[in-house]
């Protein structure tokens, strides 16, 4: 989920603090918002530490204390720290099971510093976890066995950091998305002959019309689109609709518009209604990352309205002035994607292409050099079992030789042909040659006189 950390803790409490059951045959100034099973969060942040964090939002979450201080926070008590002094006053186990969560997010980290000092050969006898640990910036490494007002402050400012600049990326891939689809639809009819192509164009055409068929898209935040949610969804009377009222009926509304698109699908009807009209995942000519850009667009328009100070809380002040202007009771009829001017523009899509060829280009040298190298290693496997064959042909020649002096009775021969005697018979004739040796005769005497 990618919000602002502040918001973030508001959001999991908040949602509680501000629901109690609706009474459908009350008056709308005494109608209370619906009682709904919790839907459980599992959209993931994009951040390395988001498990850490979600679970610290639900360690705290569960302290009375912490819950009414945040009930009357506001942002900016939230983001300079004041709520996290706080933190000392929460109960005991509260305290013990933030501590365990630090200590394994502390080992973690080791892991991860770990790891990638093993990636990269770098060998430390002495390794200072404290300062490795630096790195990251969402909790305090000079203490790495207590969770301290520190570590909360950190992990809210580091999460609002990390996340400032989400919905800028989120259009970004969007228009990457959009170029990549157009490229694929031009090579796509590139490849038909004319027949073909007319008709798939004709086709494409004509889905496009579908799509753009559907009923009116009031703008959000708008009165004509809180009425649609006060009649349909809150099944109250639309003649006595009342802003007030109905803020105090979706007080998660305040989060709720800060939080993730995908968020936005189950906690706030109030703009999911208006995408269903454009929509739907079983039609063919609607396209699902569309309507999450459309739903993004669609947060950004109400913020813009009417969050005023722009820190990212709507409150109520906000909510009913936001009431009083002109586009609130007189508004346009929202222009979906296609009715605004296209994402990119032909030269964008032009470097768009030229990059893809470039990427392409050194796919393709990077897969010949691949297949190359496979034929190397293929040239070379062949050359090692055809050595390997003449080993073992070479040895069964050699066992078929001896077996068959054996059977034949003549001494064995070496690798070379050669003969091979016993040492038995080789120990006799070295003792009959000693034994001649010791038989010869003394050589005469030279010098001898003669006598006549």
């Amino acid at each position: 989920m990618n919000l602002d950390p502040g918001w973030l803790l508001l959001l999991s409490i908040s949602l509680e603090v501000w629901s109690v059951p609706l009474d459908r045959n009350a008056t709308p100034q005494e109608a209370q918002p619906p009682q709904e099973d919790k839907q459980e969060d599992n959209v993931d942040t994009g951040l390395y530490y988001d498990r850490y964090l979600r679970e610290v939002i639900e360690v705290l979450e569960t302290d009375p204390h912490f819950r009414e201080k945040l009930q009357t926070a506001n942002t900016e008590d939230i983001k300079n720290g004041r709520l996290s002094k706080e933190l000392d006053l929460v109960g005991h186990h509260v305290r013990t099971r933030l501590d365990e969560l630090k200590r394994q997010e502390v080992s973690r980290l080791r892991m991860l510093l770990k790891a990638k000092l093993d990636s990269t050969n770098t060998q430390s006898l002495q390794m200072d976890h404290a300062s490795l640990l630096k790195q990251f910036e969402h909790l305090d490494p000079h203490n790495q066995n207590t969770f301290e007002a520190k570590d909360l402050e950190l992990l809210i400012s580091t999460a609002t950091k990390d996340l400032e600049n989400y919905d800028a990326e989120r259009h970004d891939e969007f228009k990457r998305y959009e170029m990549l689809k157009e490229h694929e639809r031009r090579e796509y009819l590139k490849g038909l002959d004319q027949e073909k192509r007319e008709k798939e164009e004709k086709r494409m055409e004509e889905l496009k019309d579908k799509h753009r068929k559907h009923p009116k898209v009031n703008a959000p935040g708008s009165v004509a689109q809180l009425r649609e949610v006060w009649e349909e969804t809150d099944g109250l009377d639309p003649t006595e609709f009342n802003p007030k009222t109905f803020f105090k009926l979706h007080g998660q509304l305040s989060c709720t518009l800060l939080l993730h698109d995908n968020d936005i699908l189950y906690l706030s009807p109030a703009l999911y209604h208006q995408l269903e009209k454009v929509y739907d995942p079983k039609n063919e000519e609607d396209d699902m990352m569309e309507m999450e850009e459309e739903r993004l667009r669609m947060r950004e328009h109400v913020m813009k309205n009417v969050d005023i100070n722009q820190d990212r809380l709507v409150s109520l002040e906000e909510f009913l002035k936001s009431t009083d202007k002109k586009e609130f009771n007189n508004p346009k009829e929202w222009d979906t994607l296609d009715d605004t001017k296209p994402v990119f523009t032909e030269a964008e899509l032009q470097r768009f292409e030229a990059e893809l060829r470039t990427k392409e280009e050194e796919l393709g040298r990077r897969a010949e050099s691949l297949r190359q190298e496979q034929d190397l290693l293929k040239e070379r496997g062949k050359a090692l079992e055809a050595q390997r064959r003449e080993y073992q042909q070479a040895v069964l020649e050699m066992s078929q030789r001896k077996e068959k002096q054996a059977v034949e009775g003549q001494p064995p021969t070496g690798p070379n042909g050669e003969l091979q005697f016993h040492q038995e018979m080789q120990k006799l004739e070295d003792q009959e040659v000693q034994e001649a040796q010791n038989n010869l005769p003394a050589e005469p005497p030279q010098n001898l006189p003669i006598h006549t």
